[in-house]
């Protein structure tokens, strides 16, 4: 019998946000990187994506989705999984 997809679905959402404990303290960051979540978001709000991504070289647009919606998920109070890091 298969699982629940809403899961996998999660998992899928979030791939491109990671949390390590010996990364930026546990701190959830983008694909792994030494970027978290929260400066994304803060540079958005004084930014457009173009800028940012332009800022960020190594940032793709799916990156800033991803923590957009990761940021969406928070504030509804969801337990969100993250990928591990590789």
């Amino acid at each position: 019998m298969p699982g629940p997809t809403w899961f996998y679905d999660w998992v899928v959402a979030f791939d491109r946000i990671t949390s390590d404990p010996a990364r930026m303290g546990g701190v959830p960051c983008i694909r792994d990187l030494r970027l978290t979540v929260s400066t994304v978001l803060g540079r958005l709000a004084t930014s457009s994506v173009d800028e940012l991504l332009d800022e960020y070289p190594y940032l793709e647009r799916d990156d800033v989705v991803a923590a957009l919606k990761f940021a969406a998920a928070m504030v509804n109070e969801h337990e969100v999984p993250l990928a591990r890091p590789a």
